[in-house]
């Protein structure tokens, strides 16, 4: 059964950083892209990053540009989000998730990701 498992969430303070994981299992070998989102209290879910599979291709949302890193470990199946310089507006609730015969080709749209990870809580304050 394909799966996505988020981990590394957690309390930082401000300027500090976090890095998130998301671990997949199960998905055939095809092309795909993996995104990461966050929803906010009382916002919309946005998508802030991807990465594809094949290319390598990588895209950021203007407001994590330069503070965020997205990789892939193609042997451990998992893609991180290495999150740095957090501030309190980068409080919301992360999400990976998978786009199966996807590329990575700009904002991540929720409707081309058909698997979900369970989110995971980060929290920027002091």
């Amino acid at each position: 059964q394909a799966q996505l498992v988020e981990s590394g969430g957690g309390l930082v303070q401000p300027g500090g950083s976090l890095r998130l994981s998301c671990a997949a299992s199960g998905f055939p070998s095809e092309p795909y892209a993996i995104g990461w989102f966050r929803q906010a209290p009382g916002k919309e879910r946005e998508g802030i990053s991807c990465i594809s599979s094949i290319s390598g291709r990588t895209w950021y949302t203007d407001s994590v540009k330069g503070r965020f890193t997205i990789s892939r470990d193609d042997a451990k199946n998992t893609v991180s989000l290495q999150m740095d310089s957090l501030n309190p507006g980068d409080t919301a609730v992360y999400f990976c998730a998978y786009k199966w015969r996807g590329d990575c080709s700009g904002r991540p749209k929720e409707y081309d990701y058909g698997y979900w990870g369970q989110g995971t809580q980060v929290t920027v304050s002091s």
